[in-house]
């Protein structure tokens, strides 16, 4: 299906980055496997060992299993890298894209949450924050949009299938987020409501957001800028992908 430019999603007039994870569990002191965003057609999509089991329905939802130190999806080995340079990255990623709106679809309560912990855990959520000028959860803005629809069900994956006409592979962090972004192109929710519902990283995002937010990102003295980590996370990627075949090639 192909769309028309007044569909792209550019609604609020700043670049939108739409984000989701894929983690060990659904408690808070789950951890993060799968981070994945896209914008347009830029996209990110990495993978963490976690240092948790995934617990059994996590597992039987998203594919995700680790045996032997070693992380795979549906049986299959997927490359990883650690949570500092998974972080890393998706910070240059939005700083490659100019403060953009970070999109997705119930982050208030569990994918922001998780994401400040992880953040803060690496001391990185300053550098993160002066790099998005803040977060939409399009659950209670298309709750919001579409409460005369009498929908039975506000999952995304029913909104995606309802409103777009699609069906798609749901629980993998990156279908989810191009799927999303679809989604939104479809609602185009005016400025004055995702005004509305925007939030910020603080916990659950009941703090507003401020405009007097610095824009230049913050650097550590001392510290690389963010965009070499970035390119050294995707050296670091090739690199265990060339191990990972040999490895593969010798059992």
């Amino acid at each position: 299906m192909q769309k028309s430019e007044s569909s792209r999603p550019e609604t609020t007039q700043q670049p939108l980055v739409f984000f989701d994870l894929e983690t060990t569990g659904l408690g808070h002191s789950c951890e993060i496997v799968q981070l994945a965003a896209v914008s347009g057609g830029h996209s990110l999509n990495l993978y963490v060992l976690p240092r948790c089991r995934i617990d059994r329905g996590a597992a039987r939802v998203t594919g995700f299993s680790v045996r032997r130190q070693k992380l795979y999806l549906h049986r299959q080995l997927v490359l990883t890298n650690s949570l500092r340079e998974v972080l890393v990255s998706f910070i240059a990623f939005l700083q490659m894209l100019g403060r953009p709106l970070v999109i997705g679809h119930n982050i208030r309560s569990f994918d922001c949450p998780l994401l400040a912990r992880a953040l803060d855990e690496l001391n990185l959520r300053a550098e993160f924050e002066s790099s998005v000028s803040g977060c939409v959860d399009t659950l209670p803005l298309s709750r919001e949009m579409l409460k005369g629809r009498c929908l039975r069900s506000f999952r995304q994956e029913n909104l995606v299938r309802e409103l777009v006409g699609v069906n798609y592979k749901a629980h993998d962090a990156l279908e989810d987020v191009r799927a999303l972004q679809a989604l939104y192109s479809v609602l185009q929710p005016t400025p004055e409501l995702v005004c509305k519902h925007k939030f910020t990283l603080d916990t659950g995002g009941n703090k507003p957001v401020s405009a007097a937010k610095s824009k230049v990102p913050c650097k550590v003295p001392g510290q690389r800028p963010v965009w070499e980590h970035f390119r050294q996370t995707v050296r670091v990627t090739e690199g265990k992908a060339e191990d990972h075949d040999e490895g593969q090639q010798r059992h």
